[in-house]
């Protein structure tokens, strides 16, 4: 693989042109900087929304202007929590709806759990704060809230649904269990309300909201343009995944993975048991994918239908051609730093940001190689 990287002066916004392990070449342009950022969001063609991990959500232009929204609800910081997803209704541009995940505590963070609200964007201010979703039980510690959201299609049985991605929290055996929201996907109407048609219905609460279980750490939860549902997942000692995800179904953490535990200890793999879902792809050693993001099918367009994932120990970027539901390419474009997340805008633009202190927001153009 031939890499052309360097990295951009903060004030710069020259392009930069990495070649893939196949030998595209996306060109990388430098937007804004911001302090932790964790999620980005198009609300149009023009701008985009970026959260930051400490509790500030801002409204970016193309040419990087940067306005800081008020009105946020409180945000208690510390470990992998704190401000997390945004993403906006589908019908945004009539009813001014975002959505927001975010790690609340009701007690100064001695137990801690992830919230969904919507609000309205009005003059750079969310307004009328609605609670959709919260993590049950609060637990001790500061990971694994996973807290990604999507929608559903316009058009599929999924529409107008959100999706809602719940960590385990570090516990692992509540993911197998019906008695709590852990470790699992969450299928709700827009406004929290909790759909006849979810699998464990006649479970009770919160057995009802779930549509899949058996997770670990999701980070990343996107559509595909034939309206299925796709998951990244964090494995433990490696063993990363990509899961089609489906109705019900059991993806057997922690009783099986393709990773081990961080002390060595042997899981046993998902061949191993057929009472579980395995992973479409999965990967050792460890890329740490942290979003998950799809372009729309375009004709003519670069990469139409394509997978893009985001990752973290790898600094890289994953491009994955599915066709029938399986992985039949992937390049890897190493960038060189953390990459926490990436989504396309509907136009086909690709955003990403880097993690940390000073992590960049940047825009991706692709140009295709061989396959």
């Amino acid at each position: 693989m031939l890499i052309c990287y360097f990295t951009l002066p903060q004030t710069a916004r020259a392009e930069v042109s990495i070649i893939g392990s196949s030998g595209s070449t996306i060109k990388i342009e430098k937007i804004a900087v911001f302090d932790e950022p964790w999620a980005l969001t198009f609300i149009n063609e023009n701008d985009l929304l970026v959260s930051t991990k400490k509790g500030k959500l801002w409204l970016v232009k193309k040419d990087g202007t940067k306005f800081l929204i008020d009105g946020l609800p409180d945000i208690t910081y510390g470990g992998q929590g704190g401000l997390g997803d945004i993403l906006p209704h589908p019908n945004f541009s009539q009813n001014s709806l975002v959505y927001l995940s975010f790690v609340a505590s009701e007690n100064n963070g001695r137990t801690r759990g992830a919230k969904v609200i919507r609000a309205k964007l009005e003059n750079l201010i969310l307004r009328n704060h609605q609670l959709i979703w919260e993590q049950l039980p609060e637990t001790k510690g500061r990971g694994h809230f996973s807290h990604r959201l999507a929608f559903g299609p316009a058009g599929s049985s999924h529409n107008g649904m959100l999706f809602i991605s719940s960590g385990d929290r570090q516990i692992m055996d509540p993911a197998q269990s019906f008695d709590n929201n852990l470790g699992k996907i969450i299928r709700l109407h827009d406004d929290g309300r909790i759909p006849n048609d979810n699998p464990f219905k006649e479970m009770g609460f919160p057995a009802n909201t779930i549509w899949s279980l058996g997770h670990r750490n999701v980070l990343g939860i996107s559509f595909a343009p034939n309206n299925n549902l796709w998951a990244n997942e964090m494995g433990p000692l490696h063993g990363d995944e990509l899961n089609l995800i489906s109705k019900g179904e059991n993806y057997g953490w922690p009783i099986v993975s393709e990773g081990n535990h961080y002390n060595g200890k042997h899981i046993p793999s998902h061949s191993t048991n057929d009472k579980f879902t395995p992973p479409i792809r999965y990967w050792v050693p460890t890329i740490a994918p942290s979003s998950l993001a799809f372009m729309p099918i375009e004709e003519g367009k670069e990469w139409s239908g394509n997978a893009f994932i985001s990752g973290l120990k790898s600094k890289a970027i994953f491009r994955l051609n599915i066709q029938d539901d399986q992985v039949i390419h992937e390049e890897k474009f190493y960038i060189g730093k953390r990459i926490r997340a990436v989504t396309i805008s509907q136009d086909t633009t690709i955003g990403a940001i880097e993690d940390g202190g000073r992590g960049r927001l940047l825009k991706l153009k692709g140009e295709e190689g061989p396959e």
